[in-house]
């Protein structure tokens, strides 16, 4: 009787431990899986990272290795840059992500992919949990980030320790900035590209801090929403972010 109580805990025991190791366990590791603090070396900041200049688009390559300051599952989320060029996938899913700091002078410091390409948060979806509530043909509009299993994510101008994960319905998982889930918009075409900005007065391009961007008047959405040179201040860097909204709709 002893022995099959045994066999039945060692069965529980060992299938939590394969959910812990699939790409859709939210939770950060235990403390001591995590790099040591003094080890660490700390994110660089927006203003020291993110490009000041509409041309200076595409990934920041590090000449040294960045440190991992922590992991979500079979994620390895770094504090810089990688050192080796970054292509991401059509389906918008992949193995190796960075995310960047840009500056812009309309809307303030907001984060891109490796690419340039505009991320967005969802005044819908929650920070805590993380949660989207984005799907079905709301995310054909609005495509979520992926990460895959295993994966790297690579932080210039972006805290690492805020950086994550969230499982989505459909199992994917999909890279969050301080539990906020982050998407593309379907109609930015090109790098810089801020088209989604203000849309139904809640998605906003994400701040490296997680919270909103400021608002664009519709005449600016309608220009080509580059970044131009803009004081590092230019932006909503709290956690909440401001309220105002652009455009009506999409």
């Amino acid at each position: 009787m002893a022995l099959r109580s045994l066999a039945r805990q060692a069965v529980i025991v060992a299938a939590g431990l394969a959910a812990l190791a699939a790409c859709g366990n939210p939770a950060p590791p235990p403390i001591q899986a995590a790099a040591p603090p003094a080890a660490v070396a700390p994110a660089p900041s927006a203003e020291q990272q993110a490009p000041a200049d509409g041309s200076q688009f595409g990934q920041v390559i590090a000449t040294e290795a960045p440190q991992v300051v922590r992991t979500q599952g079979k994620v390895d989320i770094y504090g810089g840059a990688s050192t080796t060029q970054i292509t991401l996938s059509p389906d918008h899913a992949s193995n190796k992500i960075q995310l960047q700091a840009v500056v812009n002078a309309q809307i303030g410091t907001y984060v891109s992919d490796n690419d340039g390409m505009t991320l967005y948060r969802f005044d819908k979806d929650t920070a805590k949990p993380s949660k989207s509530n984005c799907q079905g043909d709301c995310a054909k509009t609005w495509p979520p980030l992926l990460v895959k299993s295993p994966g790297q994510i690579y932080n210039v101008g972006v805290d690492a320790s805020t950086v994550g994960y969230v499982e989505r319905p459909d199992g994917t998982c999909q890279v969050t900035i301080a539990g906020w889930p982050v998407y593309y918009f379907s109609k930015d075409q090109q790098p810089g590209d801020i088209k989604g900005q203000g849309v139904g007065d809640t998605w906003f391009a994400i701040n490296p801090k997680g919270g909103k961007t400021g608002a664009v008047q519709q005449s600016s959405q309608q220009s080509d929403g580059g970044p131009q040179p803009a004081p590092a201040s230019g932006n909503d860097q709290s956690g909440n972010g401001q309220d105002s909204g652009g455009s009506s709709g999409y």
